[in-house]
């Protein structure tokens, strides 16, 4: 799942990618209607994919009144869709690149995530099974550089500034990768539990000391302060069972979203670094149930008021 960029007066947008274990999986992009509160499908702008896609990512900073949008989704490969959204005969969707990080064969280790760069858009991050990270160069549809970032599978990435990312690992650990210094990389947090894999990584955009991590078969999230990495900001820890995705507001520093498999998303302020954490923990702000486990929480960038979640076959917009 993931939001369309482009900001108000536009209606949200957003890709949707199906969860088929088979080849055949589907993206479609759905238009909300605030005053009708309804999804509105455009057939037109739906398109096959290869394998489920792990993620969807529109371009972060689309040309203004631009006819067409790139998006992005990961799979066995990385792949750019345009998708053009002008009445003419052209084509409606365009697949633009396919992008393959094995240099010494024509398939690819499945990619688990990616990353768009906001500050420097030409860029996207992948992170796959391979123990690799990949950063891309999509104008020129090369490799910008590509480097061992883990010792275990790479579960997920995030962009931090133009050349700084951060990725998450089945051995454990939060590692930041500046790309001046790909020699070193410098671990911001590790499991307590050896070698109990962390899932998702959140950066915040807002204020990049933060990050949050989930680790598996946990109900916590971890916060972390990356200038103090020893120990967390904060454990949220009100789930009631494991967390599937986490997400920071994108225009407050220390709000952040989570969703679980016991069908919550929580809204939690996180306490600012060096405040005393109640000693049983901290509550979250808001609470919303959605009946079956959440698997997929985006919170747009461009309409900051709106929350999307997925769990079974639904998807529903939450309203802050």
């Amino acid at each position: 799942m993931a939001f369309s960029s482009v900001p108000a007066p536009c209606p949200p947008r957003l890709a949707l990618g199906s969860f088929i274990e088979d080849y055949a999986n589907r993206v479609d992009v759905v238009t909300f209607d605030e005053d009708a509160r309804a999804f509105r499908p455009d057939p037109s702008l739906s398109f096959d994919h290869p394998y489920p896609p792990t993620k969807l990512m529109f371009h972060p900073k689309p040309l203004p009144n631009s006819p067409s949008s790139l998006l992005a989704s990961s799979g066995e490969f990385l792949r750019l869709w345009q998708l053009n959204h002008h009445g003419d005969s052209s084509p409606k969707v365009e697949l633009r690149a396919i992008l393959n990080n094995s240099k010494s064969s024509e398939f690819c280790a499945p990619l688990t995530s990616f990353d768009w760069n906001d500050a420097e858009p030409r860029r996207i991050g992948t992170s796959s099974i391979d123990t690799t990270c990949t950063v891309w160069d999509i104008e020129r549809g090369a490799i910008e550089t590509q480097l061992i970032a883990h010792d275990k599978e790479v579960y997920d990435i995030a962009w931090g500034e133009a050349g700084v990312f951060a990725s998450v690992s089945a051995d454990g650990s939060v590692r930041i990768f500046d790309l001046r210094d790909k020699e070193h990389s410098t671990i911001v947090y590790e499991s307590p539990r050896p070698d109990t894999p962390l899932l998702r990584l959140a950066w915040n955009k807002t204020d990049l000391r933060y990050m949050a991590t989930i680790l598996m078969d946990s109900n916590r999230v971890v916060i972390v302060d990356i200038r103090s990495p020893a120990v967390p900001v904060a454990e949220l820890q009100r789930h009631r069972a494991s967390v599937n995705a986490v997400a920071w507001a994108p225009q407050a520093a220390r709000h952040i979203c989570s969703a679980g498999d016991d069908g919550q998303a929580l809204i939690w302020e996180v306490p600012a670094s060096g405040a005393a954490v109640p000693p049983d923990g901290i509550d979250p702000a808001l609470v919303y149930t959605a009946g079956a486990e959440i698997n997929q929480l985006q919170w747009s960038a461009a309409h900051p008021d709106w929350i999307g979640i997925a769990f079974a076959n639904k998807v529903q917009l939450l309203r802050v």
